[in-house]
């Protein structure tokens, strides 16, 4: 079965598209740096000189959210890893969702979360959206996708050349969009974004698909979501173009041992650094403290983003690592209207 799997994600691999600034014909890249990410030779150097502290179960309480947040207001729930729950203006949405018990093709393998989800699957709202930010096991899992496709039909947006794994699953409406594109989910505008990473569920189809991250724009500022990266100049030309940012999601795990991951996956220092780039008015760390993919001990990524928002002078409100389950009312910016800059419209599959 994982077998045949494989050689169904080879066989779709890869969009027919024209030659772009991230994509030569047959694969995406970073403009910035090229393509990134260990090849074998470092992979298995890795492997072979890991130093990975143990983790703990965290406990977490189970938090069930409102139905519904109307009006400007924005509520944000981290229910773990990349997964939030951002409700606003009578929509929810989901964000990179998991809720299965490892990142990983196989039920009995892989990254095991240390943290169990703070929301019940069957504790959701209707979940009107769902964003993906590339196809990674922590942030695209299969299960949770046909549970969603199953009890909520949502739309969800992926990045170019995704759809096709959407469509082999039978999930109706997707939206498939490329950096600077976007979609309107009434009364809020959905727009891909560029940021710096890769993407592959084998060894076969490595960088066949996009990665992003995506502003969801609307009443009172935007929020964007960084879903996975690494540290990029992108940050400062989205806050130019879709500023002011109401609320930021950047991840701040999963950067230990720099020589390999720096590339991919910013460290806290460098989301605080984001924090500024983006002129985010208040920020939240993600993508920490759930799955051990990486080396940092599970305690420091939190330390280590205040010990550098403390060394810039920043703002410690503005900045926040939460815990599993916590919430947050985010309020409008009034009198503050947010300057986005037309980008190109895609329209979902039929």
């Amino acid at each position: 079965m994982l077998v045949a799997s494989l050689l169904a994600t080879f066989a779709s691999a890869g969009p027919s598209r024209p030659p772009s600034d991230h994509f030569d014909g047959r694969r995406f890249f970073n403009p910035e740096g090229g393509r990134v990410g260990g090849d074998v030779a470092s992979v298995i150097k890795w492997g072979l000189t890991r130093e990975a502290p143990e983790w703990d179960r965290v406990a977490v309480h189970p938090v069930r959210p409102p139905r519904s947040v109307d009006g400007d207001s924005i509520v944000v729930t981290w229910i773990g890893h990349a997964t939030l729950l951002i409700q606003w203006a009578g929509r929810n949405i989901l964000t990179d969702p998991i809720w299965s018990d490892r990142a990983s093709p196989l039920s009995w393998v892989g990254p095991k979360r240390y943290a169990d989800p703070a929301i019940a699957f069957e504790d959701l709202p209707l979940i009107h959206a769902v964003v993906i930010s590339h196809n990674h096991y922590d942030h695209l899992d299969e299960a949770t996708i046909l549970r969603l496709e199953a009890a909520h039909r949502p739309i969800f947006f992926v990045p170019v050349g995704q759809r096709r794994w959407f469509e082999d699953r039978e999930v109706e409406q997707v939206v498939e969009l490329d950096w600077w594109q976007s979609n309107p989910l009434a009364p809020l505008t959905v727009h891909c974004v560029p940021v710096k990473h890769f993407s592959g569920r084998s060894p076969f189809d490595r960088d066949r698909t996009l990665w992003c991250g995506w502003v969801m724009e609307g009443p009172g500022g935007n929020v964007f979501f960084a879903g996975d990266t690494g540290y990029t100049s992108s940050f400062a030309e989205i806050g130019r173009r879709f500023g002011p940012i109401r609320l930021a999601a950047l991840p701040i795990g999963a950067y230990e041992p720099r020589w390999f991951m720096a590339p991919v996956h910013m460290n806290p220092a460098e989301a605080v650094q984001a924090h500024l780039d983006l002129g985010a008015i208040t920020s939240m760390g993600i993508h920490f403290n759930t799955f051990r993919l990486t080396d940092e001990p599970q305690d420091e990524p939190p330390r280590a983003a205040r010990e550098e928002l403390l060394k810039k002078n920043v703002d410690l409100g503005s900045f926040w690592t939460p815990q599993h389950g916590e919430s947050r009312r985010i309020e409008p910016l009034h009198g503050q209207g947010a300057a986005v800059e037309p980008t190109t419209r895609a329209t979902m599959a039929p």
